[in-house]
């Protein structure tokens, strides 16, 4: 399997790849990692005449993580980065978590944050514990930039809302509230590199009682074409104190709002089952973590 003939180009500055990504356009593609584009251009999925090569370009790489202002994470920070950082261990352990679940140690090495959330798999690790997080991407152009709820930015199977001229320049998670505590969980069909069946990460705000439900977040992957984030959940818990009985109500909530499909991973009977079961365990889980148990 051998690439397609391309012309390739390695800007040093955010400028300069802007003036390329408005230039070249849909015959372009970005190239972080490669840990996904050059397996679709070897398959002849995918043949850019063009390729834009970022590595070089500083400014989109890094993490930036202030107390009481959140992190603001670049868009080619590679995922092993993520996984090792003390500061998104501490603040933003979901995160963390999912992105050492990614593939091998080489993949990781390579593999950005934002190539994993531009390649729009729906079994993509990181954008369902993004999502739970609140977090929002800054996609940029000549013209101007703007900001979308990550949830938002993800379509469908490989479709963002990315205009023409645009790219994706960096990730901004807002600071975590006081009592609260996010946390991810997958599962695939065996534990070693495997592309998840169900991912799911719920993130709980409680109020200062510490124990009535503030706010509440759960988001799904590999469970509908973009990452699910519930309506049904909240609606159950907010305003409530975690009990048995509304663990179980509100998996089986989840459970309703999944819409997975058969594949070579899973069936979509198994899907479901897997959505009720990871539901009741993040719930409980994340849950006592924001009471500090």
């Amino acid at each position: 399997m051998f690439l397609n003939h391309f012309e390739y180009f390695a800007p040093k500055t955010p400028a300069e790849t802007l003036e390329l990504v408005s230039h070249l356009g849909s015959k372009a593609k970005i190239l972080a990692g490669g840990t996904d584009l050059l397996i679709v251009m070897k398959s002849k999925a995918i043949s850019p005449e063009y390729l834009i090569d970022i590595n070089g370009v500083e400014e989109f790489k890094g993490i930036l993580c202030e107390p009481g202002k959140g992190a603001v994470i670049g868009t080619n920070t590679k995922l092993a980065e993520i996984q090792y950082s003390e500061e998104l261990k501490a603040k933003y352990p979901a995160l963390a978590y999912a992105a050492g679940e990614v593939g091998s140690s080489q993949v990781r090495h390579m593999a950005s944050l934002g190539g994993n959330s531009c390649n729009a798999s729906p079994a993509a690790e990181t954008p369902t514990p993004l999502a739970a997080l609140g977090a929002k991407v800054t996609l940029e152009s000549l013209s101007g930039t703007r900001e979308l709820a990550l949830e938002d930015f993800i379509l469908g199977v490989r479709k963002l809302d990315l205009a023409e001229g645009e790219m994706l320049t960096k990730f901004t998670l807002p600071e975590p509230a006081a009592k609260s505590a996010c946390r991810y969980a997958y599962m695939g069909r065996r534990d070693a590199m495997e592309i998840d069946s169900v991912n799911m990460a719920v993130n709980i705000e409680l109020e200062p009682d510490g124990e009535t439900i503030k706010s509440l977040k759960l988001v799904m992957g590999s469970v509908y074409p973009r990452p699910l984030v519930s309506k049904e959940v909240p609606a159950l818990l907010t305003g409530q104190k975690l009990s048995a009985e509304l663990v179980e109500k509100a998996a089986e909530a989840a459970q309703g709002e999944a819409k997975p499909i058969d594949d070579i991973r899973a069936s979509a009977e198994y899907r479901r089952e897997i959505v009720k079961v990871l539901a009741q365990r993040l719930l409980n889980d994340t849950y006592q973590a924001a009471k500090g148990v």
